[in-house]
């Protein structure tokens, strides 16, 4: 009995030590900013990394960024997925950060505001299922990641989808994710008519999970932000 009080502390000492240690590297791993993003796939390659500085309010505050590209290639070397992660760069507590960027609702967008317009975070989850249309929607909502994928000549020939999400707190943390992804690695076989129905859940389900990975990614010490799977296998 006198030895529990020491095996009690002992154990106490090994869950701390275990709670503050670095969760295990994926089969592809790669650093943007403070964030260490961890792919699901060794098939994802590097495209390089740029730094900018995105303003914030009350001025003169900034945040400095970092954004990490990569690509998913397939069998015959095509491009599958591009993924650009943006993140902050010091994990150090900041002065209270208020953010002006807004999540509007727009038609043909699936949009999920979680921090509802909040100055004090932001919480801006968009998914456009069919972004290679006609419409021109990625040239007007994002016309430097149009640029930046047109000069790198890793543009996506198959039909893509779209998904964006911005995460900011009041203490400065931001990340943002855009996912240019081939439409085969976002849904199941339809064979039947329940699969046609819910032939888009896959998608909205993938981006949510992308979105929890980013939210669990700020408040771990060392910034591990696990992309999840895509629901279906690459195409052969």
């Amino acid at each position: 009995m006198r030895a529990l009080p020491r095996l009690l502390a002992a154990m106490g000492a090994t869950a701390v030590l275990a709670a503050c240690a670095p969760m295990p590297a994926g089969p592809a791993e790669f650093s943007a900013g403070r964030t260490r993003v961890v792919l699901p796939s060794p098939a994802w390659e590097d495209l390089g990394s740029f730094s900018e500085t995105l303003s914030a309010l009350p001025p003169p505050a900034s945040v400095p960024l970092q954004t990490r590209a990569v690509a998913l290639r397939g069998a015959r070397n095509e491009v599958l997925a591009v993924m650009l992660v943006q993140s902050h760069q010091r994990s150090d507590p900041r002065d209270r950060t208020l953010w002006t960027a807004s999540c509007p609702q727009e038609q043909g967008l699936w949009v999920r505001d979680a921090a509802a317009g909040s100055p004090l975070r932001v919480d801006c989850l968009r998914f456009k299922r069919w972004a290679h249309t006609s419409d021109r929607f990625l040239d007007k909502a994002h016309p430097g990641l149009v640029r930046w994928i047109g000069e790198r000549g890793v543009a996506l020939a198959q039909p893509h989808s779209h998904v964006n999400y911005r995460y900011a707190t009041e203490g400065g943390a931001y990340i943002e994710v855009d996912a240019l992804v081939d439409l085969r690695l976002l849904k199941l076989p339809a064979g039947n008519t329940p699969d046609y129905l819910r032939a888009g859940l896959p998608a909205e389900d993938w981006s949510q999970q992308m979105a929890r990975a980013v939210r669990v990614s700020v408040g771990m010490l060392d910034g591990f932000l696990a992309v999840p799977p895509f629901p279906a296998a690459l195409p052969q």
